[in-house]
């Protein structure tokens, strides 16, 4: 039986009387993408803090490659191998892309400074400073940055938000290269659907703090309740 890459357990965060999480489970298996989507407020970003170890205390467990690292701090489970990216770049404008990239790496303790910008595109801007790159490359040196030290599951919040079109089917193809040549499993929380349904092996739809539904791209886009969650947006 294959060890799962992470797993959630009945995930649970309240503020107050408000259920953000309410008993979510989630398991993702070795090199799989899976798409998380749902609704503003649904709970993407809450349940992607659970996993990593942020934003509270939090009711359930998480289990990573089989060991349970519910108590384990976020860096602690940084350097054990999940790794996570945010909404906003973690960026720093004044420093050279190489730089930040060097920073990242000395503070996962494992440096692989130039595989990390030779697999993003980014060896020949190294040397420039974060703030006069494009904003598309920005948001791969974010990516670059959570992708020091190699680690195995990689949890990316909006990683395409802000990019054009053709960004945003790069930077898919991108994920879907690195999933596969780094064997790394990926959870990936986006608004742009044709990311979505371009890259994941599976999708997870989270609705009011609770799974609505699960399953293949297919399943997901004929799925009833699905499409009554995102009545009016791009989810068709």
């Amino acid at each position: 039986m294959t060890t799962l890459a992470l797993e959630g357990i009945d995930l649970t965060r309240r503020y107050g009387g408000f259920a953000a999480l309410d008993k979510v489970s989630l398991r993702l298996e070795p090199g799989e993408i899976r798409g998380l989507i749902g609704p503003n407020g649904a709970g993407k970003s809450t349940l992607m803090d659970a996993l990593c170890g942020r934003g509270g205390p939090t009711g359930g467990t998480v289990v990573f490659n089989g060991r349970d690292i519910s108590g384990l701090s976020a860096q602690a489970r940084r350097r054990a191998g999940l790794a996570r990216s945010f909404q906003k770049t973690n960026i720093f404008p004044a420093l050279m892309v190489r730089e930040q990239v060097a920073l990242a790496a000395r503070m996962a303790e494992t440096d692989n400074t130039d595989e990390v910008l030779v697999a993003l595109g980014l060896l020949d801007l190294a040397d420039r400073r974060a703030a006069d790159i494009s904003y598309g490359d920005q948001r791969r040196l974010d990516l670059a940055l959570a992708l020091v030290g190699r680690p195995s599951v990689l949890l990316l919040d909006e990683p395409a938000a802000g990019l054009s079109i053709n960004e945003s089917i790069v930077l898919a193809r991108l994920l879907k290269d690195l999933a596969s040549s780094w064997s790394v499993t990926v959870l990936l929380v986006e608004h742009d659907m044709e990311v979505i349904f371009a890259v994941s092996d599976r999708i997870t739809v989270l609705n009011l703090g609770r799974v609505l539904a699960e399953g293949t791209r297919e399943e997901i886009r004929g799925n009833p309740e699905v499409v009554r969650a995102y009545l009016g947006s791009s989810i068709e």
